[in-house]
């Protein structure tokens, strides 16, 4: 166990450890060239499909075996707390958190689950279509049959699905992403604090009255909580 480590000379702490900082960007770029893109050139697309498909993956096990802010357990929360998190952002009363926030929590799990399906759909749709991929032999390849009427694709209603699985995915990613930056907006503001940077440096702003990185309690005062 190794607590949060704290810069007394500057008031920062170190929060989002290089892995969580390097995964969450490189998802940014990842889907930013994926959905601009639009396929076009696909071996762009497909790559950068498959960057997202492998960041998801390793965040998510990151999440039971990394240092503390990164687990899932430090963020997690029920939608009672997440509900009461965005009211009191609202009004200007919440409380200002170390790691993620509750609505912050709530919004990573919904980006990796988005993103998952987005990546997944779009391999299926590509070993569907082009026989190609990752997910090829797994999911049937559309074949060119004859019958009496002329020539038919086999399985071509399926890819249709897929296909539309994965543009609604992107689409939803997206509107998520929107949210997400919103969020972080408005919460930087609330308080005084720039969630953009700290993402790419680790730190962030140590809470009031903590030695060792500790999130206040239902009083207000600071736990000694450390690191997993």
């Amino acid at each position: 166990m190794v607590a949060d480590v704290q810069d007394r000379s500057t008031g920062m702490e170190r929060v989002w450890d290089p892995l969580v900082r390097t995964g969450h960007w490189v998802l940014v770029a990842g889907f930013a060239t994926a959905y601009l893109s639009e396929g076009e050139p696909e071996w762009l697309h497909s790559w950068a499909g498959y960057a997202i498909a492998f960041v998801v993956a390793f965040r998510i096990l990151w999440g039971f075996v990394g240092p503390r802010r990164a687990r899932f357990s430090d963020f997690v929360t029920g939608p009672a707390r997440v509900l009461g998190y965005l009211r009191d952002l609202a009004t200007g009363r919440a409380p200002r958190h170390l790691g993620h926030s509750p609505a912050g929590g709530a919004m990573t799990l919904a980006l990796l689950a988005a993103l998952a399906l987005t990546a997944a759909s779009g391999m299926a749709t590509l070993a569907m279509e082009e026989g190609r991929g990752p997910l090829a032999g797994i999911v049937a390849h559309e074949r060119t049959v004859e019958d009496g009427s002329g020539a038919l694709r086999e399985g071509d209603e399926t890819g249709e699905i897929w296909e539309e699985v994965h543009e609604i995915a992107a689409n939803l990613t997206l509107v998520l992403i929107v949210l997400h930056v919103a969020g972080v907006a408005l919460a930087s503001y609330a308080h005084r604090e720039n969630l953009v940077r700290a993402m790419v440096t680790g730190a962030k702003r140590a809470l009031p009255g903590s030695a060792a990185g500790g999130e206040p309690d239902a009083g207000g005062q600071a736990s000694g909580v450390r690191d997993g």
